[in-house]
């Protein structure tokens, strides 16, 4: 079986990973300035839309360890919420089950001994990172590529997927995936599938490299904040930007970035910082803001769009590479796909 996927961020990525292993002949179609260099790399079920957005962030998790050393299970601290905020934020999650625990003062002291200690906080351990690029190649190794070719659209014959079409010619494949972030619409709408997106620009803020200073992901009030392993801590440029529903970046770039910067400060207190790299991508967010993934249209034609694509990449690579193929889901799996299939945005 010939797989096309085009687009080559974390999401196809993963999904070709799987196809490779499942025996199916892959080349993915790689594009250029993706949502995935610029994104916080956060791996996490603590922010969704609805239970069954939990369900498959959750699920994504447990994807990620089932396919192994992509991830650094860092855990999260999160105190951006206060008083009656705060205890509903635990009860929910509490109630789904998910691994939480408060931690007080002291214990919060322990764990990150380096910046101000808020009076309590909330443990999300099962948390983590997938540093996005990295990630993204080391998942892509071993995988044929083609870059710096444009997928004009998709080539079909009486129903039936026939390839990509190129201005170097038809890329002949059984399977089709568009994976393209933000192009994804432009290239379905060519085969009569609808899939209409909001307008959702995330910045991310790279400092310089500093000694190692935290060892979680930190959400506290106003900021968002990691730090890799060269050093370097991560920002993003929007207070709780997972659900930040901006259109257009508030302010040019730098300022933006020295706004952000200030918050980190703020987090961090005295420390020697500043901004090397300031990044601005379009992250692909469908109109309702869920998950698209699934069969659409022609015969062989799949998508797979959404942001937060490094929490569901591996859980979305499960799910549509078992129909990709003709594998067939189990109930449970099934279960998990139902709500996100590109189903939901046809008129007719």
């Amino acid at each position: 079986m010939r797989v096309i996927i085009i687009g080559g961020g974390i999401i196809g990525a993963a999904l070709a990973r799987h196809l490779v292993e499942g025996g199916a002949d892959v080349t993915v179609l790689e594009g250029g300035g993706g949502a995935t260099a610029a994104s916080f790399g956060w791996v996490n079920a603590s922010y969704f839309l609805n239970p069954d957005h939990f369900a498959l962030r959750a699920e994504g998790i447990e994807a990620w360890k089932r396919l192994g050393g992509c991830v650094t299970w860092t855990g999260c601290l999160a105190w951006e919420d206060e008083g009656a905020d705060f205890d509903a934020q635990k009860q929910k999650l509490e109630d789904l089950g998910y691994d939480i625990s408060e931690v007080d003062a002291t214990q919060f002291a322990q764990l990150e001994p380096h910046i101000a200690v808020p009076e309590r906080a909330l443990h999300y351990a099962t948390e983590g990172i997938a540093a996005p690029v990295e990630t993204t190649q080391h998942l892509l190794l071993g995988v044929r590529r083609i870059s710096g070719v444009r997928a004009l659209g998709i080539a079909y014959h009486a129903g039936q997927v026939t390839g990509v079409e190129t201005a170097q010619g038809v890329l002949a494949a059984d399977r089709v995936v568009v994976a393209a972030g933000i192009g994804s619409p432009g290239l379905l709408a060519s085969v009569g599938v609808e899939l209409p997106m909001l307008k959702r620009p995330g910045v991310m803020v790279r400092t310089a490299p500093v000694a190692p200073l935290l060892h979680h992901i930190l959400v506290a009030p106003g900021q968002e904040l990691r730090q890799d392993a060269a050093g370097h801590i991560w920002a993003p440029g929007a207070a709780q930007h997972q659900s930040d529903d901006v259109e257009a970046p508030p302010a040019p770039l730098d300022a933006l970035a020295d706004a952000t910067l200030g918050r980190v400060r703020a987090v961090l207190g005295d420390v020697d910082l500043w901004w090397d790299q300031v990044m601005l991508a379009d992250r692909p967010v469908p109109q309702d803001g869920l998950p698209v993934f699934g069969p659409c249209g022609l015969d062989g034609l799949f998508a797979a769009v959404m942001h937060s694509g490094v929490t569901l990449a591996p859980i979305t690579a499960e799910l549509l590479g078992a129909q990709i193929l003709d594998q067939g889901l189990s109930n449970a799996q099934t279960a998990l796909a139902a709500p996100f299939d590109p189903g939901r945005f046809q008129s007719g």
